[in-house]
């Protein structure tokens, strides 16, 4: 039975979402939003806790509570009722359209009578919306390429939201009786950034048995087709999944098979092709006689190629196969590599989570160092002020303990329009690391995007720009710059970018990060947690940066503290650190 922490959430969102549109208080609208976030987060079940226990999640102040209660009670919120009959139907409707936002929802709404993402699309067709304030060309195009975005995206999954579907679906695959092997495959495991469905594979020399068993786990909601060895289902989620059962001794060309991309796979058949070999999901076979050469691990499948074992992250076709024969693969970054997360939050702005929580979720995940890098105060809704900054930082020097993670005292800046950042240089002069990030004006055209970010860069206190396409997958396009540009830049001045681990950015994707490396910039693999939880999102980050063929040595936070200090240096940040 689902957990009510998502209906309260949704009910809080859904607050926010049209206060904005009434025009509300932002502070009051920040507040809901920040407390739909905290309890949806919340371990446990918010039915168990009364008024009191309620306003002890951080960010649930009574009138919150109040309303929380009321919902729990009733099923219903009065407040979010009474704003549901002021705000008409139709324009309810435009606040799924991404891009749009609920401002600009309202503008076409009352200004076009626009009524529907069909009437939006035909209006855009019409050049219709440049006409209003604040609109031109370029919005116009942006908020096209959101919709086609999304629309190519169809219902396709986060990342987060399949894999952990798939682990749980595959832990229980695993238990069943006459299950040696289980696994997903597909997309999934290659960690592509959204997935259509998940792909599952399992080991046994009693199909029917996994069959009948596989239908009765309890995230299994329905079996629409079924066989001896092949399944379509669908989760308690509404999530697709294919399942295939294989004989064991076909496992490791089964997996191989439903792993790689169509490319890559075809590349490996015209390899066996061309050595009289047959590859497909049953394993390697001669042609001549139809003796099977390999299948029992995908290992051994590629070795009998004549290639070494590739990463399932790099199976794309996009030169793996070529180094696989060459025996001149990267040894990718891992989670295992990463030392410390550069870019967290705490309650002091936007987070969940207290100080003293952050720092002691990184003590155990055994880091060597935590950057808290709240955000700084021309993002006005975060209400951050100078007085609470140094206060913070007297904070974070007081909780260096020995033995616990060193404490970093850090920054997120916003990029304005103009290229310029928060406070003064003497005051950005005293923080350990600072991100620099564009948090608004997602719009402007190439060139001023361009000059915007170039001038953070040039900078001398800024270390990194934190998710540098403020892109959010399937909602909002990245914002469109000269990459070639910015990351020359990035490299001659040593600043790192950021690959931000949150599954709604994956910023910046595999395609630039890869492009980063080649101009020598050095990466930031960082989580942006606003919750303890989040630091666990560390592997997405790290999924992308393998799918982009980074190295550890190229990653800052896999470095050591004093060589990362090296690097943060404001005075030795002309020439950054090469591995070694």
């Amino acid at each position: 039975m689902p957990r009510s922490n998502d209906d309260v959430a949704a009910a809080l969102e859904e607050m926010a979402t049209l206060l904005a549109i009434a025009g509300g208080d932002p502070f009051r609208i920040r507040a809901y939003d920040k407390a739909a976030r905290a309890l949806a987060e919340h371990p446990q079940d918010l039915a168990t806790l009364d008024e009191r226990g309620l306003r002890a999640v951080p960010g649930v102040g009574a009138h919150i509570a109040a309303k929380v209660g009321e919902l729990l009670r009733s099923g219903r919120m009065a407040e979010l009722d009474d704003l549901r009959a002021q705000v008409p139907a139709g324009l309810r409707a435009l606040l799924d359209v991404p891009g749009l936002g609920p401002k600009r929802a309202r503008q076409v709404y009352d200004e076009l009578g626009i009524t529907s993402s069909a009437e939006l699309l035909q209006a855009l067709h019409e050049h219709r919306l440049r006409g209003l304030r604040g609109w031109g060309p370029t919005s116009e195009d942006n908020l096209r390429r959101a919709i086609a975005q999304t629309q190519q995206a169809g219902r396709r999954l986060a990342l987060d939201v399949a894999l952990e579907t798939a682990e749980e679906l595959v832990d229980g695959l695993g238990r069943l009786p006459g299950t040696t092997r289980a696994a997903y495959a597909g997309s999934l495991r290659r960690m592509r950034e959204t997935i259509g469905d998940i792909d599952l594979l399992a080991a046994s020399d009693d199909p029917a048995a996994v069959m009948t068993g596989f239908a009765r786990l309890p995230l299994v909601a329905e079996v629409r087709a079924g066989g001896t060895t092949k399944a379509l289902a669908f989760t308690t989620k509404g999530v697709h999944v294919d399942l295939r059962v294989v004989p064991p001794a076909s496992w490791g060309s089964a997996l191989q098979y439903f792993t790689g991309s169509k490319a890559h796979n075809v590349h490996l058949r015209r390899i066996a092709q061309r050595q009289g070999l047959k590859l497909s999901e049953y394993g390697l076979e001669r042609l001549a006689d139809g003796t099977t050469v390999a299948g029992a691990s995908e290992e051994e499948v590629y070795e009998s190629l004549g290639l070494a074992w590739v990463p399932p992250t790099l199976r794309e076709d996009r030169g793996e196969v070529e180094a696989a024969r060459a025996r001149a693969l990267p040894r990718l970054v891992e989670v295992s590599d990463i030392r410390g997360d550069l870019h967290t939050h705490t309650t002091l702005t936007d987070g969940l989570a207290t100080l003293e929580e952050m720092v002691e979720a990184a003590r155990r995940r055994g880091y060597r160092y935590l950057a808290v890098t709240d955000h700084a105060p021309m993002l006005r809704m975060m209400r951050m002020t100078t007085e609470k900054m140094l206060a913070q930082r007297a904070q974070v020097r007081a909780l260096q303990v020995r033995g616990g993670p060193a404490l970093l005292h850090g920054s997120e800046l916003n990029i304005q329009p103009d290229g310029s950042l928060d406070w003064d240089d003497e005051t950005l002069a005293g923080f350990d690391v600072l991100v620099a990030c564009v948090h608004s004006h997602f719009t402007m055209g190439r060139a001023e995007m361009t000059a915007r970010l170039l001038r953070a860069i040039e900078h001398p206190a800024v270390n990194v720009i934190g998710h540098p396409t403020s892109r959010s997958i399937g909602r909002r396009p990245p914002i469109d710059f000269d990459a070639d540009a910015v990351f020359a830049a990035a490299a001659r001045t040593g600043t790192a970018m950021e690959v931000n681990s949150f599954p709604d950015r994956l910023d910046l994707n595999d395609e630039l990060a890869r492009l980063a490396q080649a101009h020598g910039v050095v990466l930031s693999i960082a989580t942006d947690a606003h919750a303890t939880r989040h630091l666990a999102n560390i592997r997405y980050g790290v999924a992308t940066a393998q799918r982009a063929w980074v190295t550890p040595d190229r990653v800052i936070n896999t470095w050591p503290l004093p060589r990362l200090r090296a690097f943060l240096a404001k005075g030795g940040r002309a020439r950054p650190a090469v591995a070694g």
